[in-house]
């Protein structure tokens, strides 16, 4: 009897394509706050030298293992669970989440043309074509959404109940352009997409501000997004100084991304009340993008004054995303994680 019930039993391999079905886009936001605090730590490498240059390195990689490996789940994912695929490019909020490949795969790029552009021409042309792909499947989700926005609301378009944050990831990922585009040569295509994602935060911070007037605060569940305000004047910032702007608009933008961070900071026991789930990954890359601002603008003209508590930032954030870290695996371990509506 015991031997038929075995013989029935789903095997581990069944049982993890079905869990699957639950593995939304959200997932990837796990590269972009390993990749965030990869270039965090690069930006320290001018203060602390090999040993940030080493822990740069070393969560650039992490990045890379944890893009691989969601690839593949999703690829599985595709084939096992078409219709989970299509319930999320639906959804009035998760659709969103779609654009955090494209923005993985820039970020990578980005990473890896800080780190090993021209030291060989096989991997220059690895690392161009990477950024290249990430860079129009940017903007194609740009273009998506968009035009899912434009639509009447029963057909997919803004509604202000729904409207979070979270909807900036697919239009304002276009100003991480130059930090890439520049150091290989695409300086007048990263600038152009910089200047639309630049344009789209103005409107998208706009109608956000137009949503909580209209709609009320954000509910418990969502109040990680909030985090999220910080990244598009934090790699504006960032961006800026790469295209050889004044530190002054730079420093303009560290004022704006250190006011957002206060106001989302408001809510840190509200999300702390909330069970552990993917959302509580909404706070890692927007931590990561201010310190490594931060740590740019130590090093500026009357910045010398932010070295320790860049410092300090860096060391917090990363302390947040081993825990982050942590909790995922935990999540995975006992099962709660990849559930509906996780």
């Amino acid at each position: 009897m015991n031997t038929q019930d075995a013989s029935h039993r789903p095997s581990r391999f069944t049982q993890a394509v079905a869990l699957l079905e639950h593995l939304t886009p959200v997932w990837f936001a796990m590269v972009m706050g390993w990749c965030g605090l990869s270039i965090a730590w690069l930006r320290a490498s001018d203060t602390l030298g090999n040993t940030a240059l080493g822990l740069g390195l070393a969560a650039g990689i992490l990045a890379l293992l944890l893009f691989v490996v969601l690839c593949l789940a999703c690829i599985v994912r595709l084939k096992a669970h078409p219709n989970a695929v299509v319930a999320d490019m639906r959804h009035p909020e998760r659709h969103a989440f779609m654009a955090t490949l494209p923005i993985s795969i820039l970020l990578l790029a980005s990473l890896g043309i800080q780190l090993f552009w021209g030291k060989n021409r096989m991997l220059d042309a690895v690392l161009m074509f990477g950024w290249c792909v990430g860079s129009v499947l940017e903007m194609a989700a740009t273009i998506w959404v968009i035009s899912r926005w434009l639509k009447p609301s029963e057909h997919g378009g803004i509604q202000w109940s729904t409207f979070t944050p979270v909807f900036f990831i697919p239009v304002v990922g276009n100003v991480l352009a130059p930090l890439g585009g520049v150091g290989i040569g695409l300086e007048a295509w990263a600038t152009a997409q910089y200047g639309v994602g630049l344009f789209l935060w103005v409107v998208m911070q706009t109608l956000f501000f137009v949503r909580l007037i209209q709609a009320g605060p954000l509910p418990a569940r969502m109040a990680p997004s909030l985090f999220i305000t910080v990244v598009p004047p934090s790699i504006g910032g960032l961006g800026l100084l790469q295209l050889d702007a004044p530190a002054a608009i730079a420093w303009m933008l560290w004022g704006i991304a250190a006011f957002f961070l206060m106001l989302a900071l408001r809510e840190l026991s509200v999300i702390r009340s909330q069970p552990f789930n993917m959302a509580h990954w909404g706070l890692s890359f927007p931590m990561a993008a201010f310190s490594s601002l931060t740590l740019r603008m130590s090093h500026a003209p009357g910045g010398a004054w932010m070295q320790v508590p860049a410092l300090l930032l860096l060391t917090l954030t990363s302390l947040l995303i081993l825990g982050l870290t942590r909790g995922t695996w935990l999540g995975l371990r006992h099962g709660h994680l990849l559930v509906a509506d996780a």
